[in-house]
Order: C-alpha cells, then structure tokens, then sequence
C-alpha cells in the first residue's frame, strides 16, 4: 500500500495490522484513526508539567516528533491544528525545533503558515534563521507575512535593521506585521534602535515608529519623541505629541510646550494641548494643582509665547490657570481678551459653568457669547460630584439661552450623557418640532440603550421609542429603537 498523503514522505508507518490470525489492509481513515490514538496514548505516557505542557528532557520527545510532522501534512486543518498544538507545547528541546523547521519547504502553503504561527508561539529562536532565508529568498507573500509575525516572537535586535524597511517598502499585510513584530522584539537595545531609525526615514515610517514606541511604552526614548514633536512635518508633530501624551510626566512638559507652540492652530495645536492636559491631569496632589507643572514650563517664555499658552492652560484647568485666564480675559487687548475667553471656554470640568453663564450674558461681543455658551453645553452634563438633577437643571438652563437651532440641537445630543427618566421627558417634547426631531430620535435610543434606566421605565420608553420608528430617518436609529423594545442589545458597529 502507498503511504497516504497526510504522511510524512521518507517517514516509514505501518500499513497492515494482524486480525486474529490474518491481516487485513487498512484505509486512509482508518490509519489516520489509528495515528491519532497512538499520538494522544503517547502524549499521555509523557509527564506533564502544571500548565499541561510537557517537560521531558532534550530528546525525550523524539519518539512523537515523526507523529507531529505526519499530523502537519494531513490536508484535514483539524488535524493540523492538532499536530501545531504539540508544536507549541508539547515537543522540547532545540533539535525538535530544528527537525521542524527541516520540513517546512515541504508542507502546503496554509501548513506552512501555520507551523510558523506555532514556531513563533514556541518561542524557540534555534527556529530564527529559517525565518531570515525564507524572508531573504522572497517567495510567495502570505508565507512572508507569517515568516515577518514569527520575527517579533524568535528574532533579536539587529532584526530592527529587516523590519524597519518593511514599514516603508512592503505591502500593506507585510507593514502591519512589521509593525506588531516591532512592538513584540526583545531586548534592551531595541527602543533606542527604534529611536535611531527615526532621524533619517520618511515621514510616513517616522510616524510609525513613533507609534510603535507608544505601544512599547519606551520611556527612554523620551528625547527622540519631544525631537519629534517640534518636527517640520505636522504628521510626525502630531504621532509624536500623542505618545508623549501617553507616556510623558511632568519632567517632559517643557518639551511638549515646544510642541504646542510649534503646532499649526486649529486641529494640531487642539491635539497638542489636549496631550499636555492628559500629563497634568493624574500628576498632582489635588486638582486644583494639576497646572503647577504647566504654570513652571510658562515661567521660562516670553510674553507672547505665554500668552499663546492660555487656551492650554484652559484645558489643565485648576485655581492658579483660573486666575491667569481671568487676567487675560479683563485685559483691555481684545485679542487677549478673546484668548482669554477661548481659554476659559477649554475648561475640563463645570466649576466654571456660573462664569459661563455670566459671560453670556454680558460680554459685548456676540461671537465671545455664543462661545461660553457652547462651553456651557459642553460641561453642563460632565459628570462629577454634582447629581444627575443638577446636571440637568444647569443643561436646562442653558436651552433658555439659546437662540439658533444648531444650539438648541447640540443640548439635545449632550442630554444623552444624563441617565436619567427626567432627561427623557425633556427630550420628547422635541420629537414633534421639524428642527430638533432627529438629533432627539437619537438621544432618546441612546438613553433606551441602558438596560438599567430602559427596563423598569419601560412602559414610557416604549411610547417614546414608538414615536422615533415613526419619525427618524435613519435606519440605524429604527433599528436601535425596535430592538430595544423587544428587550434585546445593540452593538456600536467597530469604525474602520
């Protein structure tokens, strides 16, 4: 009989079994039956160490390793997996590795993949230069994109010098396994190697590399990423001033000061500022001193640079930025004072919801008070030690106040923070006004969508959901709104 195509080539198994006093020829299946009861017996026969995995000594496996190669050429992905589970797990020793990665030439394309999958789970580096000759001799790309994820788990860092390029230069796939395997990659010396990469490549791949620091969380790179944050190039500016956001504390705030004076205004220099706000924010004793080490930074500045620090400081928020703002905002300069204003108008959190209030209703300027009102909106439902009744009486008030649609719709949309059944009837009164009807289809689905505040006002959510299927236009909402009515759950589709 031949040997059956899910068997190792040159590996010799046997094709006839005695019966009584006979033999008999066995099939395909029936061999394959009889492969995987002598593995599983043998596997059972080994020791096994606490998390299941065996623990034999080099060698000790040698006998499996035959039954393994022969389970990685069956065709059945079943029986792969179970061959590639043994890989990971259950053959020890350098030698296994190298007898594996023998055979890898030989193996279909999807065995292929996946026993590089299982040498990289392995975590055996005797498997690390079959990764290179595959990678250095091209071949076919899903082979290469597998061969570059098992980089990250078995290569060593002067594999940074391969990857690198590949962020550049290689297909969309290969990029991203570059990527994960620069995240992965041991050893001390490979965030400064990152870090070095960064000073002569493309902004693209300077974007990237910063990227993967953040997700190394490589602290000391510190001095490449705040380089990086006052770069010529905005992409890089803006990679890099959201990582220090991440990783930074308040030794790296003069730095990231540079970066927010260095950033274009609009969307960048909100960016910036939003990523120092993010370090000051759990850096200090109480948060009235989360400005201190914003405050120390713009001690160092001239005039004109500490003054276009105000929006930033707005954003810290804390006693001693209050006071500088306020400043700013009775200054006679009308562009300080309309910084001062914008600054104020940043703040995190309501403690200045009454000076919102008061700045709409007196400043001269009308666009100054369309601004504190927005601010107002905005910070009215955050929540904080305030109950859910003041939050909504203050968002209230604030409907009072308003007087253009775009306004009166943006309430609307921020009421869906307040979880509440009074917010509900506030918001029902406007599904019946054209102007206001779909953003109040939308807070009304947005609040059934919690289960807690949906299911014991049931009766009174069901009217209101009614009245939604009958007026939005969006599908979406519909949907949202029928499914919750029967009592069942909605997932937030995942953006791309």
């Amino acid at each position: 009989a031949s040997t059956p195509r899910y068997l190792a080539p040159d590996t010799q198994y046997p094709t006839t079994f005695a019966a009584g006093d006979g033999f008999f020829m066995l099939g395909d299946d029936i061999v394959r039956c009889m492969c995987v009861l002598v593995f599983v017996a043998a596997c059972l026969t080994n020791p096994l160490g606490p998390a299941g995995s065996l623990r034999a000594e080099e060698g000790a496996g040698d006998e499996l390793i035959p039954m393994v190669i022969g389970l990685l050429y069956d065709p059945d992905k079943d029986m792969r997996a179970l061959g590639l589970d043994q890989v990971r797990t259950g053959l020890p020793g350098e030698e296994a590795t190298r007898k594996l990665v023998a055979r890898l030439p030989e193996l279909s394309r999807d065995a292929q993949i996946g026993l590089l999958g299982a040498l990289a789970d392995r975590g055996d580096v005797a498997a690390r230069p079959a990764l290179l000759d595959l990678l250095a001799s091209g071949g076919e790309r899903s082979l290469r994109v597998a061969a570059i994820g098992a980089l990250g788990a078995l290569g060593q860092p002067a594999d940074v010098a391969i990857l690198v390029p590949l962020l550049a230069e290689g297909s969309k796939v290969e990029q991203a396994a570059a990527r994960a395997s620069l995240v992965r990659l041991r050893g001390e010396s490979v965030p400064r190697d990152l870090a070095r990469a960064m000073r002569h490549a493309a902004p693209p791949t300077r974007v990237a590399l910063i990227e993967i620091l953040a997700t190394r969380r490589a602290r000391d790179t510190f001095p490449a990423l705040l380089a990086a944050a006052v770069d010529d190039d905005p992409r890089v500016r803006t990679a890099a001033m959201t990582a220090l956001g991440r990783l930074a504390g308040p030794a790296q705030i003069p730095g990231m000061v540079q970066g927010v004076l260095r950033a274009e205004k609009g969307r960048e220099r909100a960016a910036a500022e939003k990523a120092v706000m993010f370090v000051c924010a759990p850096n200090a004793d109480t948060r009235q001193q989360r400005a201190a080490p914003l405050l120390a930074a713009m001690e160092t500045l001239n005039e004109v640079d500490r003054t276009a620090m105000l929006p930033t400081l707005g954003r810290v928020g804390g006693s001693a930025a209050r006071k500088a703002i306020e400043d700013a905002i009775a200054d006679s300069d009308p562009e300080i004072h309309a910084l001062g204003i914008r600054s104020l108008c940043n703040w995190p959190n309501a403690q200045v919801a009454s000076r919102l209030l008061e700045l709409v209703a007196t400043d001269p300027h009308p666009s100054h008070r369309t601004m504190a009102l927005r601010a107002l909106i905005r910070v009215a439902p955050l929540p904080d030690a305030r109950p859910a009744s003041a939050r909504l009486a203050l968002l209230k008030q604030a409907m009072t106040l308003c007087t253009r649609d775009a306004e009166r719709n943006l309430v609307l949309r921020r009421a869906a923070a307040i979880r509440t059944l009074e917010t509900l009837r506030m918001v029902v009164p406007y599904l019946q006004q054209t102007p206001y009807a779909q953003q109040a289809c939308r807070t009304v689905v947005e609040l059934a969508h919690h289960r807690g505040l949906r299911e014991p006002n049931k009766a009174e959510f069901d009217r209101a959901l009614d009245r939604v299927i009958e007026t939005s236009h969006d599908s979406t909402v519909v949907e949202r709104a029928r499914r919750y009515q029967r009592g069942q759950t909605w997932a937030r589709p995942i953006k791309p």
